[in-house]
């Protein structure tokens, strides 16, 4: 099995791509070791010394690190991840009992709909695709008096250009394509 690595605009994570599927639906950010019960490949990873999120896209994992030297802790992440794949074990300890991450409640007032649609179809299409390319990804959250509330997960949540990325990149793209939209906002 060969596992590819890319790195991300985070400088604390790491993508691997296990050339395989790895969620099937939806995406699981796991920000600390109490959630990780609920994946024995999650576990595996926080058992690693100075790793502190996972986060599962449908073919990737973006690990991210809070101390040590990607060098010194790259080849124990990829033997732990290389070992569940061979193993068989599911990614998920309960896949029944277990929603996707990011399909919460979404907010915004019901004359707005054509709006948001077309928000969400531009976010899909144009947005999360390039997310997806550098470990992370986004999910509209809501819209209110000209501001597009989204959520950034895996590499893109704390990510030091993340800010940048909604500022210039999602909201110009946006703003160009809806008039309505006036500013994005990270939620």
């Amino acid at each position: 099995m060969f596992i590819q690595t890319e790195a991300t605009p985070n400088p604390a994570t790491l993508k691997f791509l296990p050339g395989r599927p790895v969620m099937k639906l939806g995406t699981l950010d796991i920000r600390g070791e109490e959630g990780a019960t609920q994946s024995p490949l999650a576990q595996a990873l926080f058992a690693i010394d100075g790793v502190s999120g996972v986060f599962f896209g449908s073919d990737f994992i973006s690990v991210t690190k809070s101390s040590g030297d990607w060098q010194e802790i790259k080849p124990t992440v990829l033997g732990a991840i290389m070992e569940h794949f061979l193993s068989g074990e599911p990614l998920l300890a309960d896949d029944s009992g277990l929603a996707p991450q990011g399909e919460g409640d979404e907010f915004f007032a019901p004359n707005d709909a054509e709006t948001v649609a077309t928000i969400k179809k531009l976010i899909e299409t144009h947005v999360r695709p390039a997310v997806a390319k550098d470990g992370g990804d986004i999910k509209f959250r809501g819209f209110r008096d000209g501001t597009v509330y989204l959520g950034m997960k895996g590499s893109c949540s704390g990510c030091p250009s993340s800010s940048a990325t909604l500022k210039h990149g999602i909201q110009n793209l946006l703003k160009h394509y809806v008039p309505d939209v006036r500013a994005v906002e990270q939620i």
